[in-house]
């Protein structure tokens, strides 16, 4: 069992160290502009390609990086990767996988200045967790780990890439390692069903845990699900410490040990359900995204957990931080990268600006340049300003500009076609890959609408498959969040995209062919 002082001791540090942070974070809010430049100047004194062309201020910064995507860096990072060539000054700590529009797989460069450029947002972030729910110090916290999919994990096991507390200073990694409820070697489970039961068992046996901190909401409402399906198997292992059939797969994970839970866990079993107040008394806060296409699954997860509070996300990419929660707010994380915006809409869509030039109301997409070497770069998210504080422009999260994202799995249209280009036969065509939006009734999934005869090679096993090329859809399939791909077969493709779409209410005028396309699972059934 944890040692509950060492636990309190470690987080009245951590918040120390935070509030000092967070004072500085407050203090500089009225000089959004000044911190920005000085940003951007860092930035650009560290970047390898700026310094050679004597860069150091905004306007000729602007001047002479175009906006950029992945596809522009993928050159320099493969020699980066290859020790041939740099993008940045800063020592290179560890190249981070993703996966992007067009790309099966990206890595970012996390150097040691681009990290600490992500703790200039962390801090300020869990100074405001702290000070929002104080009782947080009283037990240990579940931070979801950054899962690999099982494609990659023997590829990137001595890469340290799942472990999320790295993405903090040294001497705040110590000290959080003795507040976390669940060890990040559980992601290096040879599948993602041990990986997830070694979680489920970790969490069971913290009966002192206070939060549970994930990204997407599916993930942890699969959490909650998983351990009502294997109450049984979870009292056996919290009973003799050992993983059973699962010791092979878990060979380099601890088995927790704690017959005193496996009773309360037998105890807070209704039905085929689980009191969760009973097993997780201090259980204080859950986190988790809450906006766009995750709004209504959070509402679910609250609805599971409605003792407990609720805190959503700020937009957090691999590439980089945007905003974090801050008192009820979602605030630009000023202190951390230098940030333009794309307008989106208005008599100045596609204008470029400043991050000290946005208005109240303005819809519009973030431009990151950070300490890693990459420079105006686009991630395409849109975002609303909803208000200020001070001078920093605070933020609500509209979606994805390009693409569809149920659960996470960020697929593009750029990939989209690139699977339909292969589904297409003599025989038949693959008219639109359909996202479908099950509205919480059951899991979400993909369906390839095909016009002609489909083949038997042509089934959903081989959909699926060729829909795991992408990072996060693998990880999605993996860890039970999307189900299986369909297939949905018709003699006229282009009618029956537009009946799928118009089910959903658009105007049969405004609809042009997409290659992805959300709808709802209303839609669907009304197709089958």
């Amino acid at each position: 069992m944890r040692n509950n002082v060492l636990t309190k001791i470690s987080h009245s540090i951590l918040k120390h160290w935070c509030n000092s942070s967070d004072k500085v974070f407050k203090q500089n809010m009225s000089q959004l502009e000044i911190i920005q430049r000085q940003k951007l100047a860092s930035i650009l004194s560290n970047s390898l390609l700026a310094s050679e062309q004597g860069i150091d201020h905004y306007n000729s910064f602007a001047q002479a990086f175009p906006l950029s995507r992945y596809s522009d860096w993928r050159d320099s990072i493969n020699a980066y990767k290859n020790e041939k060539a740099s993008l940045s000054k800063s020592s290179l700590v560890r190249f981070q996988p993703t996966s992007g529009s067009s790309e099966q797989i990206k890595f970012i460069p996390y150097t040691k200045l681009f990290l600490d450029e992500l703790d200039h947002a962390i801090a300020p972030w869990l100074a405001s967790l702290y000070r929002k729910y104080p009782t947080l110090e009283n037990g240990t916290h579940y931070w979801s780990v950054s899962w690999l999919p099982e494609s990659q994990r023997e590829v990137l096991k001595d890469k340290n890439l799942n472990d999320d507390s790295a993405l903090l200073s040294v001497g705040k990694r110590i000290l959080s390692k003795f507040t976390q409820a669940v060890p990040s070697s559980v992601a290096f489970a040879t599948n993602a069903d041990d990986a997830l039961f070694a979680t489920i068992c970790y969490l069971t046996a913290d009966q002192n845990l206070s939060m549970i901190s994930v990204w997407s909401p599916t993930f942890a409402l699969q959490l909650l699900e998983r351990l009502e399906q294997n109450i049984n198997e979870v009292c056996v292992v919290l009973t003799t410490g050992s993983w059973g059939k699962r010791e092979v797969s878990l060979k380099n994970v601890k088995c927790p040990f704690s017959p005193e839970q496996a009773t309360v866990l037998k105890r807070s079993q209704v039905g085929p359900h689980i009191d969760f107040r009973l097993l997780w008394p201090k259980l204080c806060l859950i986190s988790s995204w809450d906006t766009a296409g995750s709004k209504e699954w959070a509402k679910k997860l609250q609805q599971r957990l409605p003792f407990v509070q609720f805190e959503g996300k700020g937009l957090w990419a691999t590439e980089g931080v945007v905003t974090i929660p801050y008192n009820s707010d979602y605030p630009l994380a000023y202190q951390s990268h230098f940030y333009e915006f794309e307008y989106l809409e208005g008599e100045q869509q596609g204008k470029i600006i400043p991050s000290w030039e946005l208005k109240a109301n303005d819809l519009v997409s973030p431009i990151i340049s950070s300490g890693n070497g990459l420079l105006r770069y686009c991630l395409d998210d849109c975002l609303r300003v909803t208000n200020f504080i001070g001078q920093i422009p605070c933020f609500e999260f509209q979606g994805r500009r390009f693409g569809v994202d149920l659960v996470g799995e960020k697929l593009a249209p750029e990939m989209a076609q690139q699977l339909l280009e292969q589904l297409s036969a003599d025989e038949n065509k693959a008219i639109s890959l359909l996202a479908v939006d099950t509205q919480q009734q059951s899991k979400p999934f993909y369906c390839v609408l095909f016009e002609g005869d489909v083949t038997e090679a042509m089934n959903p096993d081989h959909i699926d498959l060729l829909l795991r090329q992408n990072f996060h859809y693998e990880l999605a399939r993996d860890l039970g969040q999307l189900d299986q791909p369909r297939i949905l077969q018709t003699t006229n493709g282009w009618k029956s995209y537009k009946q799928l779409v118009m089910n959903d209410g658009m105007i049969e005028g405004n609809i042009k062919p997409e290659p992805l396309k959300k709808i709802t699972l209303n839609s669907f059934k009304q197709m089958c």
